[in-house]
């Protein structure tokens, strides 16, 4: 499905209903919107995993603009601003009221972007395996202790230089360090992927943003989970967000034996977690 969202349509798809029978009343369960990482990929990678909420909500799936099936539009619109705003307007135009917004890796970027500029939206936010700010130092520290001098030279290749030729060297050599389970390849063949808007955003906005200073101004519980063994959104990232969002606000969960997709590696304490944050 389709909605228009200012300048663009936007790809959404829904699992469950809003409205429950219960007994003599219709029951209303919260709305989980769920933003996908890449950038450049889709939704598809949340399913069939995040299925299982549908019995204690509404699960929402949304395409970035310039992402999966949603419309391409500008290359100037691809950006951490617009993306955020895109989903304040997203849920303006279905009338979604107060979501539970889920962001993992590039999604959880957008999430803290759409959560600092409207920071009285969302009633709850999960960050996922993300970064308020890249630190590719880090990064290569945990390539180096996965996968040797050579991962942590490969990857190192392709931050400073992201093309064609360094990518297929990092997908083939350090995007298997990712998890700790490995990534099936129907994940990649399922995706409406969007190569262009990944080039953009590693050749430009990822060495730029910094989101620490603005994380004081999140309202909302926030749900934050990191995997000690994610290489590229090292769990410090993650101790920094926890840090800098205000006292009281924030539960933070750690990983040991998980790496960049949390809910791949450990999915039972994942979805338990996540499930308590959900019913809280």
């Amino acid at each position: 499905m389709k909605v228009r969202v200012g300048d663009v349509h936007l790809f959404f798809d829904v699992e469950g209903a809003k409205l429950r029978p219960d007994g003599p009343a219709m029951r209303e369960v919260p709305t989980v919107l769920m933003l996908h990482g890449g950038p450049g990929f889709d939704h598809s990678v949340f399913k069939p995993a995040f299925s299982e909420l549908t019995d204690i909500a509404q699960v929402v799936y949304l395409d970035h603009r310039g992402n999966g099936r949603s419309d391409r539009d500008s290359r100037k619109r691809w950006n951490l601003e617009r993306w955020a705003d895109d989903v304040r307007a997203f849920c303006e135009a279905l009338e979604i009221v107060r979501p539970i917004v889920v962001g993992e890796s590039f999604g959880g970027m957008v999430a803290i972007a759409y959560a600092t500029r409207h920071p009285d939206h969302p009633a709850k936010l999960v960050l996922a395996s993300t970064a308020a700010k890249m630190r590719e130092d880090r990064s290569l520290e945990v390539f180096e202790k996965l996968g040797g001098a050579e991962a942590r030279e490969i990857a190192r290749r392709f931050f400073e230089n992201p093309n064609s030729e360094t990518m297929a060297e990092y997908v083939a050599r350090c995007l298997p360090l990712y998890t700790r389970r490995p990534v099936g390849s129907e994940m990649i063949s399922r995706s409406v992927m969007n190569r262009e808007v990944t080039s953009l955003f590693f050749t430009g906005e990822i060495h730029r943003f910094d989101y620490l200073p603005a994380l004081g101004r999140i309202r909302c519980p926030t749900l934050i989970t990191a995997g000690e063994l994610d290489p590229i959104t090292p769990i410090a990232n993650s101790e920094d967000i926890a840090a800098a969002i205000p006292a009281g606000l924030v539960r933070f969960e750690r990983f040991p034996n998980a790496g960049h997709a949390v809910q791949r590696d450990e999915p039972e304490h994942f979805f338990r977690v996540l499930r308590e944050f959900i019913l809280s």
